[in-house]
């Protein structure tokens, strides 16, 4: 019997992210999986793509996190705090409640 975790269907990745925890923790299931070497070729490579795909989006989003962080630790000459919008991943519905 194999212990490996079902693969995500196309409907609920294409409906939901998963947070960076649970795309880390699938990786990692990934790597377990592919390190114990008894999988058919196919599988594993299907199991490899996968796991591509997952670090990349993870470390984009770690890019994205040290980006925002260097942006709040932001000092100026003075050695004052650094103002400045940045991006974030809200609608921006919040912005028209105060007017």
């Amino acid at each position: 019997m194999n212990p490996r975790p079902p693969p995500p269907s196309p409907e609920a990745s294409a409906a939901e992210v998963p947070s960076f925890e649970a795309s880390i923790k699938r990786l990692t299931a990934i790597v377990d999986t592919l390190e114990r070497g008894d999988l058919p070729l196919e599988e594993s490579l299907r199991l490899f793509e996968e796991g591509v795909a997952l670090s990349r989006s993870s470390q984009s989003r770690l890019d994205s996190a040290e980006k925002r962080v260097e942006q709040l630790l932001a000092v100026d000459d003075q050695g004052r705090a650094r103002t400045a919008p940045f991006a974030t991943d809200a609608t921006g519905d919040d912005e028209d409640e105060g007017a």
